[in-house]
This record gives C-alpha cells, sequence and structure tokens, in this order.
C-alpha cells in the first residue's frame, strides 16, 4: 500500500492523521473509489467530476482544485508501481476543534490511498454471489443525498455487517418506500423479458461510474436498457441480477434471501462482461503520462 498524505508519498503503515480531523470524527468529507487498469486509471476525469459535484454540495473546497486531486491521483497510481491497482481519493473538511462545527476546519485535507485489487473468488463468480435483503433502509435524498459519496458509509457499513451476520456476501438495500436503492457498496442491475435495467438515483442509487459504464456498453451492443424502479419482486422474476463497482467491477448475483435469482445461463452479463475489458483501455488515463 501507498498513501499520498501532506505533499508526500508513505508505506501504507507510516501514514498518520490527527484525531481531530472532521474526516475522522465525523465523517464529513468525500471520496472517490477508482480503478487503475493496465496501467491507465478508469474514467478518472469522470470520477474527478463526481467529487468535485459531491465537494461543492458540501461548501468543502478541494485542496489544489481538481488538476491537484488529478496529480495527486496519478502520482499515487505510479507509487505503487502496479498495472492493475485500487485506488481511493479522499477529502476531509480537515482539522478542528472540538465539535461538528465544520467553520472550525480552516484547510481541507486530501488523503489518495493504493492498494491491491479484492475481487471475489472465481467460484464464487461463477455460482453468483447471496444478497440478503438488508433491515436497514437507505435515507432519503432530504436526510443523506446518496449522490454524494461522502465518508460518512455507517448505513452502508451496518447492512454489510448485517448481510455477513446472515452468511450472506453482500446486502440488498430498499428505499424508505421498499423499493431497491442498490447493494451496500455496489449497484445493482436486473434482466426482465431481455431489458436490462437499474434503479434510478431517485430511489436511492448512487450513480455509480462503473454503472454508467455498463449502460453505454449496452447501448453499444444494441442492449435494450432503462432505469427504472424495482422491488425485490422484479429480482425474484429477472432472468439475470448483477452487481457492479469500481472495486468488484461486475458481479454476477445467484440468490436473495436463501432463494436463487436467475438462470444458470447468463447471456447478457457475460456480453457487457467482455466488452467491458476492452473498454477499460479505451476509456482509462496512462498514469505514466
Amino acid at each position: 500500500m501507498k498513501v499520498w498524505l501532506d505533499g508526500r508519498i508513505v508505506p501504507g503503515d507510516e501514514a498518520r492523521i490527527p484525531v481531530t480531523d472532521h474526516g475522522f470524527l465525523y465523517g464529513d468529507g468525500v471520496f472517490e473509489g477508482m480503478r487503475v487498469y493496465h496501467r491507465r486509471l478508469f474514467r478518472l476525469e469522470d470520477h474527478l467530476e463526481r467529487l468535485a459535484t459531491a465537494a461543492r454540495s458540501l461548501a468543502l473546497d478541494i485542496p489544489g482544485g481538481i488538476a491537484g486531486a488529478r496529480e495527486v491521483a496519478l502520482q499515487t497510481a505510479r507509487a505503487f508501481g502496479r498495472d492493475e491497482a485500487y485506488l481511493r481519493l479522499i477529502v476531509s473538511r480537515g482539522e478542528g476543534a472540538l465539535g461538528v462545527d465544520p467553520t472550525t476546519c480552516p484547510t481541507a485535507r486530501i488523503v489518495c490511498i493504493a492498494d491491491e485489487v479484492r475481487i471475489y473468488p472465481e467460484e464464487k463468480l461463477r455460482a453468483g454471489i447471496s444478497l440478503v435483503t438488508s433491515s436497514w433502509r437507505r435515507p432519503p435524498a432530504d436526510v443523506l443525498d446518496p449522490r454524494v459519496k461522502s465518508l460518512n458509509y455507517l448505513n452502508n457499513a451496518l447492512a454489510k455487517l448485517e448481510a455477513r451476520q446472515r452468511g450472506a456476501d453482500e446486502a440488498l438495500m430498499l428505499n424508505d418506500r421498499g423499493q431497491i436503492a442498490e447493494a451496500a457498496v455496489a449497484n445493482l442491475f436486473a434482466v426482465r423479458d431481455d431489458v436490462l435495467l437499474t434503479p434510478p438515483a431517485i430511489d436511492g442509487a448512487l450513480e455509480g461510474i462503473t454503472r454508467r459504464s455498463v449502460l453505454e456498453l449496452a447501448e453499444r451492443l444494441g442492449q435494450p436498457s432503462a432505469e427504472r424502479s424495482l422491488g425485490r419482486f422484479d429480482l425474484f422474476a429477472a432472468s439475470e441480477v448483477f452487481l457492479t463497482g469500481s472495486g468488484a467491477r461486475i458481479v454476477p448475483v445467484g440468490s436473495l434471501d436463501g432463494r436463487r435469482v436467475g438462470g444458470e445461463e447468463r447471456p447478457v452479463t457475460d456480453r457487457i462482461s467482455q466488452a467491458f475489458v476492452p473498454f477499460t483501455k479505451e476509456a482509462g488515463t496512462p498514469i505514466d503520462g
């Protein structure tokens, strides 16, 4: 692991931030999870645009602006030196007084972490991962807008914990109306009547970068797709279900709440997964300049 922190890159076990940083104290900040494929940062500009929008919505100034954040990400990826990697780019409110008041933090802090990619084992991907419906609901946008990728991930963490305690790989999260938002840390897709469907942001889904890529690839492949509100029933009626995220990419789902979802054949998932591989080169920014 390599970490960019306060203007220099250090090994992960040497990275330290003050305990008075409001990102640590209150989850006050934003982040992006990015992937390096073939020594290219995948959709870097899209990630930076989403980071800038999230920071602006929280009245948070990114140190060095977007140009500075871009250079931090590229430097960290180069220092890590792997062809494949996962990056976490973080902007916290910075150090401040005890107490939630953000105005006590004069300067935001930027941190970037590069580490190895950790994905599900091959046998799990072949069978499809298991989901359980979490008892934790996704907060509505007037409580905490899910489009802001903030450091406050307690809702997601508790849903993931519940899933693991119940013997499942991942949690399915519903909104306050009982519709599907997403998984704890991934977007969700389902195929019904040969149409690829995914919940809209208004239902609590993060506007994921891999999610966007899948929708773009579906259009290229002539695969009908739509953003549409979904319930649990739609997953049991689906011929295919999969999750997407920067970390795990495209992950088939095999069961929900102990019951089988989808079939053994996954033609839509397979076509998009195959098309995604060359797309990572096409949509990647070289880390070596």
